[in-house]
């Protein structure tokens, strides 16, 4: 249905003045999480540990009692790194009906499955059970919010919110509109995701993949090609960027890091941008075809050796604390 000039023009307003009114007035909220499963429950554990309610709605989701036991550890991990917290945690409650969770909330974050005709027919359902100048973003890794927000009635307020596992840990969240969205509503987001600690960057347009998947499609996909030519093993590559660039760009990223390689950017790009140009000029190409992903697949193994995928995600989200305190101490950005 066609959208008036008057009515699209008096959407803008309120969306323009709940900036305003959020930037002023970062208090206390109530913040909805529609999809319950590990994203949405890390999401809700970073928005408690900041102080605001958090009402949740999953179909068919009967996991109030696992991630009530689940949270205190979250909770310590965000008490760690140091993340902004108030006093004491939000109120927490998970809900069977999706009106009733969604009832008074002042943003949505949405994180159901990653299928474009689930969120086509998902965001139209939350619009009708929030106010119109409520704020809904998706957790989407890849898919664009122009698909997305197709059949909303306000499509001006929806937008991209997406974190980087694990999702309350992490800092990083992406954030871009769609071809509809006002751009008042990616301020909005913006706010409310600074207000909890994390670190958004504003993407000035849509591409799949966003920014941080497309870094690291790049480098992966370099990575995969060396193992699959036999340049090198999983446990060597990995450990190139491990022990090379990986801890001065966590700090400080790429940019900032290599212009300290030398006088300035100017003069790094002068003196090795043509080393450069010949690695970009021989860069090898990678297709996941059942060759590759076997070869793939048994470096990794050798990489691994015994431990467990639970071993592994434990002492990686131990390390990650650590390293997210030096960052929040020392990094650049």
């Amino acid at each position: 249905m066609a959208r008036s000039p008057h009515s699209v023009e008096r959407h803008q307003h309120r969306f323009q003045k709940r900036a305003r009114w959020t930037r002023r007035h970062m208090m206390k909220k109530t913040i909805g999480i529609i999809g319950f499963g590990v994203i949405g429950q890390r999401w809700a554990a970073a928005f408690l540990h900041a102080g605001h309610d958090v009402r949740a709605y999953d179909r068919g989701s009967c996991q109030e009692d696992d991630f009530r036991k689940l949270l205190p550890s979250l909770l310590a991990d965000l008490d760690a790194v140091g993340a902004h917290k108030t006093t004491e945690p939000g109120e927490f409650r998970l809900f069977s009906s999706m009106a009733d969770a969604m009832a008074g909330v002042d943003f949505v974050q949405e994180s159901a499955p990653e299928i474009l005709e689930i969120k086509r027919k998902l965001l139209p359902e939350i619009e009708s059970c929030v106010a119109d100048h409520v704020v809904i973003a998706s957790s989407s890794s890849a898919l664009l919010v122009s698909d997305m927000q197709r059949d909303c009635r306000l499509p001006g307020r929806i937008v991209l919110g997406h974190p980087f596992n694990p999702a309350h840990l992490m800092p990083l969240v992406e954030i871009v509109g769609g071809a509809l969205t006002d751009p008042a509503s990616v301020q909005v987001a913006k706010a409310i995701y600074e207000d909890i600690g994390k670190k958004p960057v504003v993407m000035n347009r849509e591409i799949t993949g966003h920014l941080a998947l497309r870094l690291m499609g790049a480098m992966w996909r370099e990575a995969i090609a060396l193992v699959r030519d036999g340049v090198a093993s999983v446990e060597d590559v990995d450990r190139a960027f491990v022990y090379g660039p990986g801890p001065k760009w966590t700090l400080q990223g790429s940019f900032i890091s290599n212009q300290l390689n030398a006088a300035g950017m100017e003069d790094f790009l002068r003196k090795y941008g043509p080393t450069y140009q010949a690695i970009w000029d021989t860069l090898l190409d990678a297709e996941l075809d059942e060759a590759t992903i076997a070869a793939v697949t048994k470096s990794t193994a050798a990489a691994v050796g015994g431990r467990s995928q639970e071993q592994l995600k434990s002492e990686r989200e131990a390390g990650l604390v650590s390293i997210l305190k030096g960052v929040a101490e020392h990094g650049a950005l």
